[in-house]
């Protein structure tokens, strides 16, 4: 019997991203699911409906499209079911731009001079000592870890957290809710790179953006359900917070009414850190795919009781 694997992401057309799982799996039964289709071995997906889950009772494994799978979490999913992740596919060096860019732009006050040259005004700002600047990495996954060892060939003192102990080269690591408060305390900027699950779920509200000191600066490429808007931006206004780079956010596309669109602490950009490259990401899910029906184990397992 042929091999049969089905796409679903009710957000784009599925011919594009069919067209790639073909030729990276020639011979393989390729389509896009629909309500009533025949259950396949293997589901390759972004953000399905329940009812791809309950109709294809056969699957082997579902793929995520992406690195977060909060979405596939929200589902009921079957406890012995194998849900894969994407490892890289090139989000990576994406993210590791976005945040060095965001940080290099705050700690060389480029904004500022943007202003100043707007207004035809030439004044030199002192420089400031970069080993005073520490970056905090809130998650230390894939991406996280990217990011950080990143950051560290710009000479910033580099800090990370994770939930579990985890060993990145040339990055003093914490370990846990009890030194949470200790990372959060000498973290000059706060990158925020974790998996949303119900334990980091508005983890930056007041009391821990509270815990950075002040004039820190915050960039989240993560979840914008991480964040507490309202704790944020009251921040921002009492001057506890010099500003923030934001790239996700509770509502996408982010309310046209929505006070970070006009804060003038505040850079906003249309969740673009690191977009899912389409030829990288079929190639590695049906190598995966192949991998799997050759009785190997793959990388990107998710956890589904931890949530990643």
């Amino acid at each position: 019997m042929t091999m049969r694997v089905v796409f679903c992401d009710p957000y784009s057309q599925p011919e594009p991203w069919l067209d790639m799982l073909r030729r990276h799996l020639p011979g393989v039964g390729v389509e896009a699911w629909v309500d009533g289709t025949e259950p396949a071995d293997y589901a390759v997906v972004w953000a399905p409906p329940q009812a791809l889950i309950d109709q294809q009772t056969r699957l082997k494994a579902l793929f995520n499209v992406g690195a977060g799978v909060d979405k596939l979490m929200q589902l009921r999913l079957p406890a012995r079911l194998p849900v894969v992740r994407l490892d890289d596919a090139g989000m990576g060096v994406q993210m590791a731009e976005y945040v060095c860019h965001a940080v290099i732009r705050h700690f060389r006050e480029f904004a500022r001079y943007e202003t100043q040259a707007a207004q035809g005004v030439w004044v030199r700002r002192p420089a400031s000592p970069r080993t005073d600047f520490t970056v905090g990495v809130l998650g230390l996954g894939v991406l996280g870890a990217r990011v950080a060892q990143s950051l560290r060939q710009f000479d910033f003192p580099v800090i990370g957290w994770s939930r579990n102990a985890r060993v990145v080269d040339g990055v003093r690591c914490f370990v846990g809710a009890a030194q949470l408060a200790d990372f959060l305390a000498q973290s000059r900027v706060l990158v925020c790179l974790l998996p949303l699950t119900v334990d980091t779920l508005d983890i930056l509200g007041r009391a821990a953006l509270s815990q950075l000191p002040r004039g820190a600066y915050l960039v989240n490429v993560a979840r914008g359900e991480h964040v507490v808007d309202d704790d944020l931006l009251a921040l921002l206004e009492a001057g506890h917070l010099a500003g923030a780079t934001l790239d996700v956010f509770r509502t996408e596309p982010l309310p046209p009414n929505h006070a970070f669109w006009r804060h003038p602490k505040v850079t906003v950009t249309p969740h673009v850190s690191a977009q899912t490259l389409h030829e990288e990401s079929m190639a590695q899910i049906a190598g995966k795919i192949l991998a799997l029906e050759r009785g190997e184990t793959v990388a990107g397992m998710v956890d589904l009781e931890r949530g990643y």
